[in-house]
């Protein structure tokens, strides 16, 4: 459940990452879509951290790094990093399921990484919020 594609010598199309992500592809393209369209990323398909993370898209502001989305089987995981006070402005906002995310991030400095599962619509909503407000103070 929730494979990633792991094999770095075969470099997949952002079409065949979206069909990876069967049922949560229509997600996984907007999610990407709506990055590059309401903050100018660019995206780039990327196998960046090894095979326990295998291939997805970089998101980024000029030299930045916004996110990585990594395509799963039936799903797909955002990784991000914000500061504590980030996290904070939208904690209140969010469902339990990114609270929990949040509350389990892996710390660094003054905040820390979180690898968000997207699986269903009210996920995708609040990965949605957290990338607002890291490209809002982003730029």
């Amino acid at each position: 459940m929730y494979e990633r594609m792991l094999d770095k010598q075969v470099e997949p199309s952002v079409d065949e990452m979206a069909a990876y992500c069967a049922g949560n592809a229509e997600l996984f393209v907007l999610l990407n879509e709506w990055l590059s369209e309401t903050y100018g990323t660019v995206q780039k398909v990327t196998f960046p951290y090894g095979n326990r993370y295998g291939w997805g898209i970089a998101h980024r502001i000029k030299q930045k790094l916004i996110c990585n989305i990594f395509a799963e089987k039936d799903a797909f995981t955002v990784m991000m990093r914000l500061s504590n006070k980030q996290f904070a402005s939208v904690y209140g906002s969010v469902q339990n399921y990114t609270r929990e995310q949040i509350d389990h991030r892996y710390p660094c400095s003054d905040g820390g990484w979180i690898h968000y599962r997207v699986t269903e619509i009210e996920h995708w909503k609040d990965i949605r919020k957290l990338l607002t407000v890291k490209c809002s103070n982003g730029k």
